[in-house]
């Protein structure tokens, strides 16, 4: 693996106004989520299975990984990797794919901003699976930042970028961290949400639930 480009000192936003921000965002963001909860968890229920919250393991910050939460989208148990692409369409109800579609399902990842494992704006984790050796996981750029709910690479073409164009993506949002990128990232990201654009990418197809904790 080639050296990591260098990244720049952290600014005074990426070191304390990132988080401030992700608190004044989350909080009322998260209430809102609360509140839709049980409506939320009887269409996943009716539409989907049980169970309704699923757990992933991803790589964080400074390479360390955590729980990330988000709403099953898949009916039945997680199949091997070699079937998945003929699989994964036939398990993905209406109700999954309209989750996906609008980034629903990754709406428990709020939980995850608000305990700091997560920011609103970062690379997004990826799973083990995805990444080179874990002795390799601190140096590389895009683990200099908190993961995000959406990040440069989303709004570049969401699942339609590849891994390695979306590490080169990522080490570029490390090295160029700032309010107005951030803001920029977020409001793009709805745009993109509302467009429905990028949602699948024929190679993810085989990874994107592999980790599945039923």
């Amino acid at each position: 693996m080639q050296s990591p480009p260098s990244i720049p000192p952290p600014t005074l936003y990426a070191r304390w106004g990132k988080r401030l921000l992700d608190l004044i965002l989350v909080v009322p963001a998260l209430t809102g989520f609360l509140l839709l909860w049980p409506l939320l968890w009887a269409l996943v229920r009716w539409g989907v299975g049980r169970p309704v919250l699923i757990r992933q393991r991803r790589v964080g910050y400074r390479g360390r990984p955590f729980t990330l939460y988000k709403l099953r989208t898949l009916r039945g148990a997680p199949l091997n990797r070699t079937s998945w692409p003929h699989q994964d369409d036939l398990r993905l109800t209406p109700v999954g794919r309209w989750l996906r579609a609008f980034g629903v399902d990754e709406l428990p990842q709020l939980w995850n901003v608000l305990k700091g494992e997560m920011s609103l704006v970062g690379p997004r984790p990826l799973l083990p699976d995805d990444l080179p050796e874990e002795h390799h996981w601190p140096l590389m750029p895009r683990h200099q930042v908190r993961p995000g709910l959406t990040g440069w690479a989303q709004i570049q073409g969401r699942n339609s970028v590849d891994l390695e164009r979306r590490y080169e993506l990522d080490a570029w949002y490390a090295a160029h961290v700032s309010l107005w990128l951030d803001l920029r990232i977020l409001l793009q990201t709805l745009v993109k949400l509302m467009r429905r654009e990028g949602v699948w990418h024929p190679e993810e197809r085989a990874v994107k639930q592999a980790a599945d904790h039923v």
